[in-house]
């Protein structure tokens, strides 16, 4: 099986903890403008500056919002 550079791996969604936007990327397939779009209209998670160049996400949070995006697909498709 063939693997690309995008494809994320179970060790990229920890359960607890905390992600980079590199990693979140890798799960949530937009660019960093939409996603920054997204943080500041609500429809994607707060981020958490943890230093003055760091910023990262609640593990917990993006699963959270992997789940509700997972969810409404599965209700669009339903429908």
């Amino acid at each position: 099986m063939n693997t690309t550079v995008n494809e994320a791996t179970p060790n990229d969604n920890p359960v607890q903890g905390f992600m980079r936007l590199s990693q979140v990327l890798k799960l949530i397939p937009v660019s960093r403008s939409t996603w920054w779009a997204g943080v500041k209209t609500g429809r994607f998670p707060k981020a958490l500056k943890i230093g003055p160049n760091t910023t990262v996400w609640k593990a917990e949070d993006i699963a959270a919002l992997i789940q509700r995006m997972e969810n409404t697909n599965t209700e669009e498709k339903q429908a």
